[in-house]
């Protein structure tokens, strides 16, 4: 299974490549999910009802993975290693990477710098 975070999402959202094509075809072979919290944060940062329904169209095909009882965990132990570390990445971040982590799940982000510092997350180049 691959989970697209935001970033990706909104990337292939604006049409902008190589996104939208990995993108596409992820979804066409029925491998791609996302999470709960990338839909929160699309839909938080939606400002129009085109933006909306655009998301709406994307998020359809899509099974939503939630943060459950072990994400929770997986995230919690994420974020006290990187914090005692120094390391700290953002809330949503550790979040998104704990259902990934639960799941055995691939992720699909452009943003190495934060998720590049967990040990055990499969990252997918989007090249």
């Amino acid at each position: 299974m691959i989970i697209a975070d935001t970033d990706v999402l909104i990337d292939a959202l604006r049409g902008r490549e190589p996104a939208r094509s990995r993108i596409a075809e992820a979804i066409a072979a029925g491998q791609l999910a996302t999470t709960a919290i990338t839909a929160f944060e699309l839909r938080s940062g939606a400002d129009t009802d085109r933006t909306h329904d655009a998301i709406d169209r994307l998020l359809a095909p899509l099974d939503i993975l939630p943060f459950d009882q072990q994400a929770a965990l997986r995230a919690g132990n994420l974020r006290r290693t990187l914090e005692t570390a120094g390391m700290p990445i953002g809330m949503g971040d550790y979040l998104i990477a704990g259902i990934c982590l639960a799941r055995s799940a691939s992720l699909i982000t452009r943003n190495r710098s934060h998720f590049g510092r967990i040990a055990g997350l499969s990252l997918i180049d989007l090249s």
